[in-house]
């Protein structure tokens, strides 16, 4: 794989590495993890490979950490104590990266490559997406309800649906989709050996490098034909296939978990559930409020301190690891008042799911879109939904650093 890594192979390395009450949940699946809460915006952890990190969990302090250019993404030139890599070799933080994965950059090597991609994201491609994320929503909750009335519905609608999704928006052939299906469920399953996974990893990456090849001789209106011929300077084949896998990776298994994650908090608080049932014109802010509710984004978030840095309060020195507590710094109570109860009618105010700063999602008006469009028509076409299991059956997965379930059997009436 390229650059020997990816985002979802980092983040199953630092997983291994964290203190237990840090990522594993509580009796309730909703709240974060115990370790997170109650010992201040900033404080030292050490973690279990011997190193210290420092963990942020106040939203002000997270998003200081997330837009301030003296904390580096780049785990390449600064040796980030959360990552399986070693430090890099002396010069190699004068040398040109050649890969693609952006999200492990800085500018300016990382805006170029952002600014293709910012492009390609534009409204006319999200309105026409939008139309064909109900058609699949719809088709995948009437296939339900045709062999029901009881599904996983985890592998009928939460994974198929932002899958297909990535295809129209990469531009996979319908006759190469279920290939693609295949090894993507695979690459993220974290019931399969490494074997399995770095199989159908090494398989994706192949598979997307084909792709990009098409794309260069039969270019179509897809983001990544425009990635391809509209670039300027051009992106070389490596670069192009880093950044198809890295839209991916963030954009299939997060909003996966999100649907599946969010019909579980639905149905375990009957009272918003109805509340959404009886005023569907309540579902963009409730898409909002699950967002920084869930944050099931844990602690894959990182950063290394360029130089020394006050944060907080708290003196940094320069290569200090800060680890981002999503979870806790989207329920910090300075910002929210009651944040641990989830609140379809909040007000709108900014939360950390989909980041902050530079580096902050390119495809959250998608994800909102799928979120949207995703959990209106399961409460509207799925009457009596509920869960086919008692909750605490309900097998959640925090062996990695994207918190969600297993699987979330349910049936309806």
């Amino acid at each position: 794989m390229a650059a020997d890594s990816s985002a979802s192979v980092s983040t199953m390395a630092m997983r291994r590495i964290l203190p237990t009450d840090l990522v594993e949940r509580g009796r309730c699946p909703f709240d974060p993890p115990p370790g997170l809460r109650g010992q201040g915006a900033i404080r030292p952890v050490d973690l279990l490979n011997g190193a210290r990190a420092w963990l942020v969990t106040g939203f002000d302090e997270a998003r200081t950490v997330l837009s301030d250019a003296r904390f580096s993404a780049d785990k390449l030139r600064h040796h980030d104590a959360t990552s399986p890599r070693p430090p890099g070799p002396a010069g190699q933080e004068t040398a040109e990266r050649a890969d693609g994965i952006f999200v492990f950059m800085d500018p300016p090597e990382h805006t170029r490559l952002r600014r293709p991609l910012t492009g390609q994201f534009t409204v006319r491609r999200m309105r026409q997406l939008e139309a064909r994320v109900r058609e699949i929503a719809v088709e995948h909750i009437e296939a339900m309800r045709a062999a029901g009335p009881e599904a996983d519905l985890v592998p009928a609608f939460a994974l198929p649906l932002p899958s297909l999704v990535i295809c129209e928006l990469l531009g996979v052939d319908y006759a190469d989709r279920a290939e693609f299906q295949e090894r993507t469920a695979v690459a993220l399953d974290a019931s399969a050996t490494p074997e399995e996974q770095g199989a159908a990893r090494a398989g994706l990456y192949a598979f997307m490098g084909r792709l990009v090849a098409l794309k260069r001789a039969e270019p179509a209106d897809d983001l990544l034909s425009g990635l391809v011929h509209d670039t300027d300077p051009p992106l070389t084949d490596r670069q192009l296939t880093d950044v198809a896998l890295g839209l991916l990776n963030a954009g299939h298994e997060t909003t996966a978990n999100m649907l599946s994650l969010s019909t579980f908090a639905l149905l375990e608080h009957p009272d918003r559930l109805a509340e959404l049932r009886a005023d569907p014109g309540l579902i963009e802010g409730a898409v909002e409020e699950l967002l920084r509710y869930l944050s099931i984004i844990q602690l894959g978030v990182s950063r290394v301190t360029t130089e020394p840095v006050t944060l907080g309060g708290v003196e940094l020195p320069a290569g200090a690891t800060v680890v981002i507590a999503t979870p806790e710094a989207n329920r910090d109570p300075r910002q929210w008042p009651d944040p641990d109860v989830l609140d379809l009618r909040r007000p709108r105010v900014p939360h950390l799911a989909f980041g902050h700063g530079v580096h902050q999602c390119l495809g959250q008006q998608l994800a909102r879109i799928e979120l949207r469009i995703g959990l209106g028509e399961l409460i509207s076409r799925l009457p009596g939904l509920r869960l086919a299991v008692p909750a605490g059956q309900v097998p959640v997965r925090d062996e990695m650093l994207i918190f969600g379930v297993r699987s979330l059997p349910v049936t309806w009436s």
